[in-house]
This record gives structure tokens, sequence and C-alpha cells, in this order.
């Protein structure tokens, strides 16, 4: 029995331990491989997945072997690594925590095999030309298998001839093989006689490339360069002139004879000085007979990008000015216009230039600059565009700046390009909370009218025209806006002027400019404005008792009736039956602040002068501190003693004087009630007894 529970136990222990491990192993996983589970040798591949350890050493293993490793971030895993050589077929790929020494569940990747075919082809611009005797192309296999491959590689000419080769691809226990053929030597009677594009094949479907042969040495040339022709299978002209003729945009620049030496046509011509920037076409006629194709090609003169920034004179690039760029060597003059981020660019090639730019047609600055082997970045300065800073502020202290001032800028100036043309246009912009406008690259000889305005009201007739602005980076200006007085009066219900306890504040309509103050004996304040639209509050302590808007475009007065100043309130309080209750302590209250309170007379009234809103009105009896009733309401009006305000105690009866609860009076009732009933039924009992006798 002990060996039998020692076994169980064992058994449960090593049962437990798998358990854990396996829950502790769910963590490590691969979640996904991008961009897909197949691809090719050389391929680059990206790992996601989970390890248990926290910041923990992770690696990759494909195929068993290490492909990548690093540290988690958090339990996070992303990492990227390029397909092993091997051969083609499924592999498994496993996550490991080192530092936990688990294992993700494997997952498995297939490599494709690959074939590839290279051309060997000079470095940009340089090209092939005819008669080229050695071409190398590179034939290649990856995750293929050990084996000797026979590989068919065909040549397309231009013509549409072909030229096959076969080729033998070693490949090694790693699946990678390459060989390299040689054009036109390996290909039996290939050539390289025909110009254009030559197409390279890999068993027809599996992989192609191309190549190019052309007649001139490069693709594209600059002014001053020397264009190398060559063209060869010409021996049915050899010891004779064939005709080199250069064409651009369909007007031959070039005509000239070369003289066929061994069936080769080689001439040299020199890029003119003045050549125009774009692609020229060459040819060579006769065409020889054993050619099946025509001996043209087009190269091209890009010329060199040059950018072109025009500035004002803080040194801005200016978007939308035209520059008229003058080619002294061409004797011509190309138009490029500035983009928004005030930069023009174009190609150009050696030589000088002038250039001139025009904003809105008038002329606003001039350049020289060369171009000699490489592009240029050119600063124009434009001395006829400065910029502007308005500041608006107020008359009564210049530190106090207007924000939101709509500006309105009409702009008078005479064109140039194009012919001379007065031309008038206008300009939106306003202040910012600071009370600045900054309008930027704007003509220094040209006139400006500058209409302020609030609210849709101009305020700056008398400053509204610049005759011109100085040629210099920033040019200031100040717009004084208008402080106006403003004359509240406030009275009462009666229209009697209301003075000292009541506060008046004028607050700008879109907020930030605000005044208060209390009116004199005669009910009266004055405030200094700035031109604008405000709102006008007159309150007492917490009691708002009248607002209004104002429109102060022009000096105004302005009566502000307040209905709810000092208004008289009768407050009653009786009891059940209506009567009038004395000595009742009446509490008057605003948003929970006891504000009055006064004894009830004989006729049951407490008369109050207060203003008016919503009050809450409590009546307490003598010696209690909860009230016996409370009643809130909204005063708007006089309350006079004929009406007052009611407040019923409705558990209370006066009784001789005194004050009764309901309930024990109704039982005193009830009392009296019962024994007069009973002695009537008694006096009645007895009567009748009488009479029987």
């Amino acid at each position: 029995m002990t060996i039998n529970a020692l076994i169980v136990m064992l058994v449960l222990i090593v049962f437990s331990q798998l358990v854990s491990l396996q829950v502790y192993a769910t963590d490590v996983k691969i979640i996904s491989i991008l961009p897909t589970k197949t691809g090719k040798v050389g391929e680059p591949i990206t790992l996601i997945g989970t390890i248990n350890t926290t910041n923990g050493v992770y690696e990759v293993l494909f195929n068993n072997t290490q492909v990548a490793w690093g540290k988690a971030t958090e339990n996070s895993v992303n990492c990227s690594f390029a397909v092993p050589p091997l051969p083609g077929g499924n592999y498994t790929v496993i996550l490991r925590d080192v530092n936990a020494g688990i294992d993700s569940p494997p997952s498995w990747f297939y490599i494709e095999i690959a074939y590839t075919i290279k051309v060997d082809k000079p470095p940009y611009p340089t090209q092939f030309q005819q008669g080229t005797t050695t071409i190398n192309i590179t034939v290649s296999i990856t995750g293929g298998v050990k084996a000797v491959y026979v590989a068919n590689i065909t040549v397309k000419t231009p013509a549409n001839e072909t030229y096959w080769s076969l080729a033998s691809i070693n490949t090694t226990s790693t699946g990678v093989g390459n060989t390299t053929l040689h054009y036109p030597e390996n290909f039996g009677s290939a050539h390289t006689n025909y110009t254009g594009t030559y197409t390279v094949y890999f068993n027809q479907t599996l992989a192609y490339d191309m190549f190019s042969i052309g007649l001139t040495d490069r693709t594209e040339y600059h002014r001053g360069d020397t264009v190398k022709i060559r063209a060869v299978d010409y021996w049915e002209f050899n010891g004779n002139n064939v005709t080199i003729t250069i064409k651009f945009k369909d007007k031959a620049i070039h005509n000239g004879t070369c003289q066929v030496s061994n069936g080769t046509v080689e001439y040299d011509w020199r890029v003119p000085d003045d050549g125009l920037v774009g692609n020229y076409s060459l040819s060579i006629t006769p065409k020889p007979i054993a050619k099946k194709i025509n001996d043209t090609q087009v190269f091209a003169v890009p010329g060199f990008k040059t950018e072109i920034v025009p500035c004002n004179l803080a040194s801005e690039p200016v978007s939308n000015v035209l520059i008229k760029v003058y080619d002294r060597r061409a004797n011509e003059t190309y138009d490029i216009i500035s983009d928004g981020s005030g930069v023009a660019t174009m190609w150009l090639e050696r030589g000088e230039y002038n250039a001139t730019a025009y904003f809105k047609r008038v002329k606003v600055g001039v350049s020289n600059f060369s171009i000699t082997d490489e592009g240029i970045r050119l600063k124009l300065p434009c001395p006829q565009l400065t910029n502007l800073n308005i500041t608006v502020v107020s008359q009564q202290n210049i530190a106090v700046k207007i924000p939101f001032v709509a500006l309105n800028l009409t702009v008078t100036y005479t064109t140039e390009l194009g012919g001379i043309e007065n031309k008038t246009e206008t300009n939106t912009t306003r202040t910012d909370i600071n009370g600045i406008a900054q309008l930027k690259s704007l003509l220094t000889n040209a006139k400006y009218k500058i209409a302020a305005s609030r609210y849709g009201h101009t305020f700056n007739f008398n400053n509204d025209t610049l005759t011109g602005l100085k040629a210099i980076p920033w040019n200031n200006i100040t717009i004084v806006c208008p402080v106006l007085p403003l004359e509240v009066k406030v009275v009462d219900r009666n229209k009697t002027p209301i003075q000292h306890d009541v506060v008046v504040e004028v607050q700008e309509a879109m907020g930030g400019l605000n005044a208060t103050g209390t009116p004199d004996q005669n009910g009266s304040v004055i405030f200094n404005c700035i031109f604008g639209i405000y709102n006008v509050k007159v309150s007492s302590g917490d009691v708002l008792l009248n607002a209004t808007t104002v429109e102060l475009f022009e000096e105004k007065t302005l009566t502000i009736y307040c209905a709810l100043y000092k208004l008289p309130i009768y407050v009653k309080v009786v009891d059940y039956f209506g009567q009038p209750i004395p000595n009742v302590n009446v509490v008057l209250e605003r948003n929970g602040v006891q504000i009055n309170s006064k004894q009830t007379e004989a006729n049951g009234i407490a008369s109050f002068t207060e203003n008016g809103g919503t009050l809450t009105i409590k009546a307490y009896l003598a010696n209690q501190n909860q009230p016996a009733a409370s009643l809130t309401c909204s005063i708007v009006n006089a309350i006079n003693e004929a009406n007052p305000i009611e407040v019923k105690l409705a558990k209370y009866v006066v009784l001789a004087g005194f004050l009764v609860e309901t309930a024990w009076f109704t039982t005193a009732v009830l009392i009296v009630a019962a024994i007069v009933l009973f002695t009537v039924l008694e006096f009645a009992r007895r009567r009748r007894t009488k009479v029987q006798s």
C-alpha cells in the first residue's frame, strides 16, 4: 500500500508539472509570418509572436538554425530576417524563449524554387553600343536540389531574331547554383548590330531580363559634351559616306557625313553650347541591306535641376511668383511659377542666365546666375515685396490690443508685364487674440486702404489710407479703435434713480473687455467703452435686477429699469381656518442664505422691503428650531398688504388667543359634541319618561 501510494503521488506530481509546463508554454507562440508562409531564398519575412519572459531574450530557428535573435518588447516579438539558402520544400520555424528555455509550437514555411537571370549592364547613363563583343548574362537557381540543371537561355533581338545557348547550372547542397554566359560569344551567330532592346529568357518563361544597344555611348549628355556615335555592319558602304542626322523637336540641327571604314561608322558630335533641354533623335542613312531595322536612337539633354526661390525683404519664400528665366546662350526665355512652398523648379543646361521675378504682373526682383556641372538652389531677392504688421489698439490705452478686428485691405497698383494696367484687389483678414494681423509679401509701390471694423461697423474712416510701404522687411502700422462714453441710468419700478447699492457691469459681447461701476446720486454711471456691442447687467448682491444688450457705435445713454429693486413684500401667516397668527417669526432666504426676518403682528402680517426674485419664506413658532411651514416663490411685482403672500399653518388653530394644534382642537370639538349629544338624548329620555308616568 505504501509503494502504491508513493507511485500515485509521483504520477500526480509529474502530471501537475506537465500541465503547468503546457500552460506556461502556451505564452510562447508565433502569431504570424508575413507577408506569407511561402517564399524564395533571400526574400525578407517578418515574424510576430510572444514569449513568456517579459523583456526576455528570444531567438528564431529556421530548420533548427538560428536566423534571428533579440530582446522582446515586454512580451512581444517583431523581427525580420531573410529566407536562408536551403533546397526547396517545407521547413519548421520555431520561436524560442531563451530565458525560460521554452519553444513555441512549430510553424511551417515553404521555400519555392527561384529562377533568375541578370544582364551585367554598364552604369547609367552609359550604354552598350553596336559591335559590343562581350555582355555577361548570369543565370541562377535558389531553392533547388543538388543536381545539374540544363537551362535554355534565349536572346531575342529588336528584329525578332532569336539566338540560344544551353547553360549547365550545378546546384549545391543548399539548393543554390549559378553560371555566366557571354553574349554574343556563346550564342552562335548572334550579334549586337541592331539598335534597340534585346530580351533574354530563362527557359522561355521562368525569368527574363533586358539590355539595350545604342548608337551612342550614353543616353544623356550636356552642353559641350561629345556624343560618340558607332554603328556596324555597313560593309556595302565601305569607303563611302553615310549621313548622320540629329533632330530636335522634328527640326534638323545637324547633318554630317562619315566615311565607312571596315564596315563601321564612327562619328563624334559635340552638343552645342546653346543646345536646348529635351530629347534629340539620331539617325544614319542609308540603311544597309543586311540590317532589318533602321539605325535610329533618341538621347536626352536633360539639364540640371535648378531651384529658384523668390524671397521678400524678410527673406521669406513667396509663392505664385512668375519667374522669367532668359537663357543667354540659346536666346530663349522659360517661364516657371513658384509653388506653394515658394520654390520654382526647372531643368537648365550649362550656361549663363538672367532671372526676372513678377508678382501680380509687377516686376519685383532680378538676378543673374550660371549653371556649370550640377544643379543649384538660387535665392532670388525681391526688394519690391515687404510684409505688413497691423496692430489695433484702444484709443484710451494703447497697451490694450483689440482682437478679432476685421480688416478689409484694398490695394491699387500698376502692372508692367503684358501691358500697363491699373488693378484693384481686396483682401480680408482679422487680428488674432493678441490684436495683431500680419500680411505678407505686399507690393511696396502700391496704394493701400485698410477698413477696420467690429461687428460689421467700420471705425477708422479718417485713418484708412497708406500711400506706400517702405522697402524694409516689416512695415508696422497701428490702427486706433475709438473709445465711446456709455452712460447707464438705473431706475426702479417707479422710475426713481437707484443709488449706490447696485452694481452695473458691462461686458463685450464676444468676451474679454469688461468694467463695473456704481451709480451716483442721480442713478448714473458712465463707462468709456471700446467701439462694439456690450451686454449690460444690473445686480444687487446675488440678484440680477435686469440685463440688456447695447450697440455702442456712437455716444449713447441707456436707461435700465429694475422692477425687482426693493419691492414691498407682505407675508401673512394664518391657521387652519385662515385666522391670522401673531408673533410668528417669518424668515426670508435667497439661495439658502437668510436675508431678513420679522415677527407677525396681531393681523398675522410681517412686512419686508427686499429685491425680488426667487425667495424662500419660512415661518417659525416661538421656541422652535424647525420651520412650521416653508414656501418658495418667485416675486416679480410688489406684494401689498391687501393681497399678501399667505403662509398657512394647517397644523394649528387659534383658540381664545392661544395656538392649539388642529388635532387637539378636533378632539376637543368631538368631545364637546359628544357631551352635547348625550345631554340632548338624556333630556329627551327623561321627558319621555315623565310623560308616560
